[in-house]
């Protein structure tokens, strides 16, 4: 059975790394401490390396997109954390036999370079990143692309586990698959289709599945 995760904020705290990452940026550029926050919410939902250097132009910072790119892609990467239970969890299924991905919106380079860090890499068959196959979640073509690289068919169904109402449950139901979203601590939106399953985080979502007969 094949189960693919997303990424940011599902199996790792993207949330706190960039604010560990945004405060250490602001304290070593000397920037008014307001920087910080303001950093923080251009890069909240995904960033790209243009989105580094719109912010180098804001603050003057004289460096090139490039230069900045990579210094976020190290820093963020080093402070990426896996939130609880995801490095368990996923080894208790890959152990059953579950077949497993990652399916995550993004640049290349940082996402692998946050999933080298933590380890989290050896525990999956493909890691699919939008940048890399050239399409986005929700798109059905990204899940094709997802369960192919894991070397399985779209087709055979499967599980799609994630944090973001539109790209991971809407995008997974509407490409076939059985769907799991993360609460975290917030209610599901109103006049949404529920998802198959709502649990509280990824140790849940891992031991829910686990419990499922393969």
């Amino acid at each position: 059975m094949l189960a693919l995760f997303d990424l940011d904020n599902t199996l790792i705290d993207r949330q706190g790394g960039l604010e560990k990452w945004a405060r250490h940026f602001v304290q070593s550029r000397s920037l008014p401490p307001t920087a910080e926050a303001v950093i923080s919410e251009q890069l909240r939902v995904r960033a790209y390396s243009v989105d580094l250097a719109e912010i180098g132009t804001a603050f003057e910072l004289g460096a090139s997109e490039g230069d900045l790119w990579r210094e976020y892609t190290e820093g963020m990467a080093g402070a990426a954390r896996c939130l609880p239970g995801a490095e368990s969890g996923l080894g208790k299924l890959r152990g059953m036999g579950w077949t497993l991905g990652v399916a995550t919106n993004g640049a290349g380079d940082i996402q692998r370079a946050k999933l080298t860090s933590t380890g989290l890499t050896r525990f999956f068959d493909g890691v699919c990143v939008s940048e890399e196959v050239g399409v986005r979640k929700p798109a059905r073509q990204f899940f094709e692309a997802a369960a192919e690289l894991c070397g399985t068919d779209l087709r055979l169904g499967g599980w799609m586990v994630g944090d973001n109402p539109e790209t991971d449950i809407e995008g997974g139901r509407a490409a076939g698959l059985h769907t799991m979203w993360i609460a975290a601590g917030r209610q599901w939106p109103k006049n949404v289709r529920s998802p198959d399953v709502v649990v509280a985080d990824v140790a849940e979502a891992t031991a829910t599945l686990s419990a499922l007969a393969l």
